[in-house]
């Protein structure tokens, strides 16, 4: 390739998993492209490799059918505005990371523009009913995989495709510390500690929260000793968490709220309560027990409920292909079972080195060189797109 001053690459990013994904992707692209221009929609992970975000990555994030509904005039304005800078400024190559309401189509609109584009974590068609993937088609020129399982679909379906290996394979150790990220906490080596993870939305908490703090309330009422870290992912949903457990009256119950540092929460936790989503997976990887929970708002529910065709909803027994770890869903979740459930996860100890064997496992095949393959499969693109000189 020649210089990569005239180069442009536009990403998209919506949510706090998408940044980590075009995050690393960029930590790989930009040692191969130093002069290129970076720019779109994202996080801080992307900022930190010199991105250039138009919005900030929250105007974005939403989760549930019709929790869509009161945010979609301004998310189409943001989709309408992006798409028309887009074909007028012409970049090489568009990159939607994750989040495909919105980056499908985008995408869809730009390849018909001419634009090469390439999507970076494949949507969930192997869980949910398949009708997705002709909309893949006609969006995307290229779909990087995490996971092993998704090439085949692709192939089959006449995407090219390149599985480049999950990125949290690689940020997280195979042999976590437990004993460091607990040193790092103020926490005593014997203590018996639960990671609590109500979700990276604004939508997720509005329904997990009072449940996952009515459940700690009842295991501490069960064992007064056990600790419980709450990490957040921003100060916005910090403030709506503390909103919630005030409005619930729940203040009464011990919870350690950390700002970020969810990596570090879930190395010292003994067991984990998590929403269902990519924390699922970091859990997983942590090789720590947990018990899985879904919640949305009734409508949507019952619309979802009818378009999946697995039995799981949760990463780690999607791969697994069994139920591994408990899933309570929807009314299932109550603060009852979830409680019973992380009772189990933490103290059955057979149980705890069975998941460690099977996460361990998980691990090795998910590792890759992610920054690395995704990167160069990007450059693959561009330059399979660029004129050639005579």
């Amino acid at each position: 390739m020649a210089s990569s001053a005239d180069v442009k690459v536009a990403l998209v990013a919506g949510e706090v998993s998408g940044d980590m994904l075009a995050g690393r992707l960029l930590s790989g692209l930009r040692p191969l492209l130093p002069e290129a221009k970076f720019y779109g929609i994202g996080g801080p992970r992307m900022i930190e490799q010199g991105f250039e975000s138009a919005v900030p990555l929250d105007k974005l994030t939403v989760r549930g059918l019709f929790e869509v509904i009161p945010r979609y005039r301004e998310l189409k304005r943001i989709q309408r505005e992006l798409r028309d800078r887009l074909l007028a400024d012409r970049p090489n190559v568009f990159v939607g990371a994750d989040y495909p309401g919105f980056n499908l189509g985008l995408e869809e609109q730009l390849k018909a523009g001419g634009i090469p584009t390439m999507h970076f974590i494949s949507p969930q068609i192997w869980a949910w009913r398949g009708g997705r993937i002709k909309k893949i088609q006609r969006a995307v020129s290229h779909m990087l995989v995490v996971f092993p399982f998704e090439v085949e679909i692709y192939e089959k379906a006449g995407v090219p495709v390149t599985y480049v290996g999950h990125p949290l394979a690689e940020l997280i150790p195979m042999t976590p510390d437990t004993s460091a990220a607990r040193h790092s906490l103020g926490l005593k080596e014997g203590e018996k500690v639960v990671a609590i993870l109500p979700g990276s939305r604004s939508g997720e908490l509005q329904y997990l929260v009072e449940p996952f703090v009515k459940a700690a309330r009842l295991l501490q009422a069960r064992e007064p000793a056990l600790r419980f870290l709450v990490p957040m992912a921003s100060p916005k949903l910090r403030a709506q968490f503390e909103q919630i457990v005030a409005a619930k009256g729940l203040q009464s119950v011990e919870l350690t709220l950390l700002d970020g540092q969810s990596h570090t929460a879930i190395a010292a936790a003994d067991a984990v309560l998590a929403a269902s989503g990519t924390a699922t997976l970091e859990v997983a990887l942590f090789k720590k027990p947990m018990v899985i929970a879904y919640k949305v708002m009734a409508a949507s529910y019952q619309i979802m409920r009818h378009m999946g065709y697995l039995p799981w909803i949760g990463l780690p027994n999607i791969l697994a292909r069994e139920f591994l770890v408990p899933e309570l869903i929807q009314h299932a979740a109550t603060p009852e079972a979830l409680a019973a459930a992380l009772w189990t996860q933490l103290t059955d100890e057979a149980n705890r080195a069975r998941l460690a064997e099977r996460f361990t496992a998980m691990h090795h095949s998910l590792l890759r060189d992610s920054a690395r393959e995704s990167a160069q499969a990007v450059l693959r693109l561009i330059d399979s797109t660029r004129p050639r000189s005579a």
